[in-house]
């Protein structure tokens, strides 16, 4: 396998959720492979801090608004890419929410709502959008974070769980139809991984380690863990592959 496989200078690519966790270190990963980084979320100020990281890593950085629970908000954010960078290369559509985290029948309709909009319908605008452009230009790859909640469940996050399985499903109906069009659709599922929004839901780092003790790895993940992963799927080293879900999760379900 030749290095140049897994070259990402010069692409573009575009990261949600971008102001902090694993979208903004997957965004300095890009920039150490001096891709030309379009830097999306609802926190623009934090998105520019990352950015300084992007372009202090070697790469180029772009920061636009979005909230991908809006789909014009998402249309204009693709759009603002292509025009900025010519083309849109590939994708990381990280942007989530958690929800509150209850037993089921005390959830209510608007908070289940709530957590599908944004990761459900944000993975669907975002795609949606983000194919048509990559069809223009000849293709490119899109990769999900999903969560390995969209293959195993866990108490207490029914909306969440429901939400990443449907997720996987887009994730792998959207594979089908377009590998013959050049673009290749996959995604990542991290365990417990050190973000914040991951330590409001264990409610600390203690709490998330504490539950960790047993699994192989020992400990939850750093945002850093992820990148690699998710680089790979987006560079030329994973060209035969699409519609997989990698799970990165330091072994934590094999118990």
């Amino acid at each position: 396998m030749q290095n140049s496989e897994w070259n990402l200078a010069g692409k573009a690519i575009l990261v949600t959720g971008a102001s902090s966790g694993i979208g903004a270190a997957t965004a300095v990963a890009l920039g150490r492979q001096r891709a030309r980084v379009v830097l999306a979320a609802r926190r623009v100020a934090d998105c520019e801090a990352v950015a300084e990281q992007v372009r202090a890593a070697g790469g180029d950085a772009w920061v636009t608004p979005v909230d991908v629970t809006d789909e014009t908000s998402v249309q204009r954010c693709v759009e603002a890419a292509v025009k900025r960078f010519g083309r849109l290369d590939g994708a990381f559509n990280n942007a989530g929410a958690l929800g509150t985290g209850a037993p089921l029948h005390t959830l209510a309709a608007a908070d289940v709502q709530a957590v599908l909009q944004a990761n459900v319908m944000g993975i669907f605008h975002a795609m949606k959008h983000q194919i048509a452009a990559m069809l223009s230009t000849g293709g490119g790859a899109i990769v999900n974070n999903l969560s390995i909640s969209s293959g195993v469940a866990f108490a207490g996050i029914s909306a969440y769980t429901a939400s990443k399985h449907a997720a996987l499903g887009l994730t792998r109906n959207a594979a089908l139809e377009y590998f013959q069009q050049g673009i290749r659709v996959n995604a990542v599922s991290p365990g417990p991984t050190v973000t914040p929004m991951a330590l409001a839901g264990f409610g600390s780092e203690d709490n998330m380690r504490a539950a960790l003790q047993a699994s192989p790895a020992g400990r939850p993940a750093r945002p850093e863990d992820m990148a690699g992963p998710v680089l790979f799927l987006l560079s030329e080293a994973a060209r035969y592959v699409s519609g997989h879900n990698l799970v990165v999760d330091g072994g934590y379900t094999l118990a």
